[in-house]
């Protein structure tokens, strides 16, 4: 039920992004045609081949034989949560520290990147992967490709706004007219509206994959402790290499996931209530076949990706 509410929810957020700009660019006709739009991609619900996604991370089916405690560990975690068909298991060669998964159903794939395999120990490891079948498990996959689907419309028509602000202020000088100029305002700020709304979905997703994955493993500490790790590891990387230091947290409403402090709170304090059979995680150490990656993410044309 709450699916299908946040599944409403951004579709009336991607309606109001395009129906307000196709109205302010095209009037009546262009509000029709918004709105049918809309209304086809309800109906279609589409879905973004999970080979697509996982070729544009140049990721590597696992076989059980190369990484066994890997796929034991996939498997007892799916069998708790209950899923209709354990994910496929890929391998992603970046030294970036990361998981995550795509698809849903029998198409639905697990992918661990090398450097996720070498930083974290086995209790670690299963709490991650228990986070991320947790999001299987939720229905999240479907959600969240709808929300990138809203947050990329919303990020083209936000640039279409800026750059028909620039282009239009000439004429709007010359005219001494402030319409062209509204109009650009209005198709730069409602979709900043409209991503607002989608990161607020994605943190409360982030939240109840954390509880799940508390519950899958019995060890809300296992999580906890990723957590740190991972936000440590990750050292915002980007903002060291462009500005030659690490800027200060981003405010809370323009992050894809929730605070890591808050996070690992509300995780110990479920530490006394949790029920869940833990995990024998020490024979869960994974032993890593592949060499260590070191390649670069490369420009490609549809984004940087390694």
């Amino acid at each position: 039920m709450r699916n299908v509410a946040q599944e409403l929810l951004l579709f009336l957020g991607l309606a109001v992004v395009l129906g307000a700009a196709a109205w302010l660019l095209a009037g009546t006709a262009g509000l029709l045609w918004a709105t049918v739009t809309v209304v086809v991609l309800a109906m279609l619900r589409p879905r973004v081949p999970t080979a697509w996604i996982l070729s544009l991370y140049a990721a590597q089916p696992v076989p059980r034989a190369a990484a066994p405690r890997l796929h034991d560990l996939v498997d007892v975690l799916s069998e708790r949560a209950h899923l209709e068909r354990r994910p496929a298991v890929f391998y992603v060669a970046s030294p970036q520290v990361n998981a995550f998964v795509v698809g849903r159903g029998e198409d639905a794939a697990l992918a661990v990147t090398d450097g996720l395999l070498r930083l974290l120990d086995g209790r670690e490891l299963a709490a991650v992967v228990a986070h991320e079948v947790s999001h299987l498990r939720n229905g999240d996959t479907a959600v969240m490709s709808l929300s990138d689907l809203v947050a990329r419309l919303s990020q083209w028509m936000s640039w279409v706004g800026l750059w028909s602000g620039l282009l239009t202020l000439p004429l709007a000088i010359s005219r001494d007219s402030l319409v062209p100029l509204l109009v650009s305002m209005v198709l730069v700020a409602v979709p900043m509206l409209v991503t607002l709304m989608q990161l607020a979905v994605s943190r409360s997703r982030e939240y109840d994959a954390d509880l799940d994955a508390a519950s899958l493993t019995g060890d809300p500490e296992g999580l906890a402790r990723a957590l740190v790790v991972l936000e440590h590891a990750d050292g915002r990387i980007w903002e060291r290499i462009l500005v030659g230091r690490s800027a200060g947290p981003d405010p809370l409403l323009l992050r894809t996931h929730p605070p890591t402090d808050e996070r690992v709170r509300r995780l110990m304090a479920l530490e006394a209530d949790v029920t869940g059979q833990p995990l024998p995680t020490t024979p869960y150490r994974v032993v890593i076949i592949y060499p260590p990656a070191t390649d670069s993410p490369r420009l490609r044309r549809t984004g940087i990706w390694w």
